[in-house]
């Protein structure tokens, strides 16, 4: 059955409209099979044009109802007396909370139009599915000395010894002294400390001669040996003798998806005192999931330009903290991957290629009552990552916070396709470039790609090393404070500052292309809204 089917109420006129920024608007609310469409004609100031919400339907994480029954008497004169009649009314209150944080409310007239409507708001939506462009073979160095000593039997037998497959792939080259960091799942030791040859001879040859390697492991030692009990474990150092063991424990799942929602409920209690919301934010251990992402990838790009040594990264199934240690080393270490288009690839080559399951962690935002096991905003973490690497380092990062922004909520909900689904090979399956359209092409439209340009940016060649120290590391406001708080002074400082740039541009010593950091949204959003009287 189509969705369009399972609208009842398609229409209700007279519909007020609250959320932060915006006084109350009222005005016609419709409904499609993908969005919640409001329009209005605001009255008393000849300067507001017509305001329009567009929301779309899978931005929606929780839906909470309720109806008033309303009464008054209504007065009617005859030529001898006066006449009393009691009228008979129902208001409903309809709390859209939404994926990407904002909080709306709807006041609908009518019980039946309110319930109408808040059924057709939680009905399940079934994604059309996502495209993306087929694989290529997983290179393992830039060279061709391994194939020497490792070809297909070799990587097939090694892959069957990891979980899920993934057997060591190149995840980067380092140019500057030619080592290389790869990324896999974990090897399937279990209890008996089960061996593989071609899983040794595969990192063996990756270190060449004398050199060293470092096995990251984003589990603890407890958990590592643990998995053991369930098939999996850790390298053991006998039978890779010439790579050392490092445990850097990162939370995932259903720890991480409780500390985002302790962060985002101390974020909308506006009446918390500022100890109170102080120990909020320390006990909902946001900042400390950071920290600990940071330093492990600070550890990882350490080994690879101070030490000059391989590194090896993974944890369990290695699709998700590994992936958030690789890509953000790669931020640390890179400046191609500081650029827009680096930043894109490195998206596309560590996180989406490499099989996060998007589908599965982004399934509800902070809002939602539904608890998934496989909840977690691994792919948030990194963009608060990234957006303390920007902070710290205004002037090394070509995008701006808008480009974070966007693609955090185009990973919870989207009308594109290039965040939908849990893998590659799902990707495939469904068809999914037939089906949808890619986010990363409506970006770099020129119109659009303008907006994410830091007008700061100068190329950096150096590493950034960050500090992650307590008082280096603060809360994303742009994202946890960005429908609680106005941000309009924020952006009359990026308009001056964007000014500012424009006109060096002009100057024949200065250089070109630089251009207006925007942080309003827009249509690349879920959530739209649009008119006059969405200043400020």
């Amino acid at each position: 059955m189509e969705f369009a089917e399972l609208i009842k109420t398609a229409k209700v006129e007279n519909v007020q409209l609250s959320c932060p920024g915006l006084p109350p608007i009222k005005g016609t609310l419709c409904i499609t099979s993908h969005h919640l469409l409001l329009s209005s004609q605001p009255g008393g100031q000849e300067e507001q044009g017509t305001v329009e919400l567009w929301l779309l339907i899978r931005n929606v994480d929780a839906v909470e109802k309720s109806v008033q029954n309303l009464g008054w008497y209504q007065t009617s004169r005859t030529n001898s007396s006066h006449q009393e009649t009691r009228i008979a009314s129902s208001l409903g209150t309809i709390t859209l909370k939404c994926k990407d944080l904002k909080v709306l409310q709807l006041e609908i007239p009518g019980m039946e139009e309110c319930l109408n409507i808040a059924s057709s708001t939680e009905t399940p939506k079934h994604e059309a599915q996502g495209w993306m462009a087929a694989l290529p073979p997983p290179t393992l160095l830039p060279t061709n000395r391994l194939r020497a000593t490792v070809d297909d039997n070799v990587l097939k037998k090694a892959a069957r010894f990891r979980q899920g497959g993934r057997f060591p792939v190149l995840s980067y080259y380092h140019k500057k002294n030619g080592t290389v960091m790869l990324r896999s799942s974990q090897p399937l030791i279990g209890p008996n400390r089960k061996r593989c040859q071609e899983d040794e001879l595969l990192l063996s040859a990756v270190l060449d001669g004398g050199e060293r390697g470092f096995i990251i492991d984003t589990r603890s030692a407890q958990a590592a040996k643990q998995a053991r009990v369930m098939g999996g474990g850790t390298e053991p150092k006998s039978s890779y003798p010439h790579w050392k063991r490092l445990h850097r424990p990162l939370e995932r799942g259903r720890p991480l998806q409780e500390s985002f929602i302790k962060l985002v409920e101390a974020c909308n209690d506006t009446s918390l005192s500022m100890d109170r919301w102080l120990s909020k934010l320390e006990s909902s251990k946001w900042l400390a999931h950071v920290k600990g992402a940071l330093s492990t990838a600070c550890l990882a790009a350490q080994c690879m330009e101070r030490e000059e040594a391989c590194v090896l990264v993974h944890g369990a199934e290695g699709t998700d903290t590994t992936l958030l240690v690789t890509a953000l080393a790669q931020v640390i270490l890179d400046p191609d991957c500081r650029t827009l288009t680096g930043f894109q690839g490195l998206l596309e080559r560590e996180w989406i290629e490499a099989g996060h399951p998007f589908h599965f962690r982004c399934a509800h935002s902070a809002y939602s009552h539904t608890r998934l096991k496989q909840e977690a905003p691994i792919f948030l973490l990194f963009l608060d990552c990234v957006w303390q690497l920007g902070r710290q380092f205004p002037f090394s990062l070509q995008f701006n916070e808008r480009l974070l922004l966007v693609l955090f909520e185009h990973t919870y909900a989207s009308c594109y396709g290039t965040f939908l689904c849990n893998s590659e090979k799902e990707r495939c399956l469904c068809e999914v470039k037939e089906k949808t359209h890619s986010l990363w092409s409506w970006l770099n439209q020129p119109s659009e790609l303008k907006k994410l340009l830091n007008p700061l940016y100068t190329y950096n060649a150096l590493v950034i090393w960050p500090s992650v120290e307590p008082q280096s590391l603060q809360l994303w406001q742009g994202l946890f404070l960005r429908w609680i708080r106005s941000s309009q002074y924020l952006d009359e400082a990026w308009a001056e500052i964007q000014r500012l740039v424009t006109n060096c541009e002009d100057a024949p010593e200065e250089g070109a292309g630089r251009t207006l950091c925007h942080s309003q949204p827009d249509a690349a959003y879920p959530l739209t809204i649009t008119g006059t009287a969405n200043k400020g």
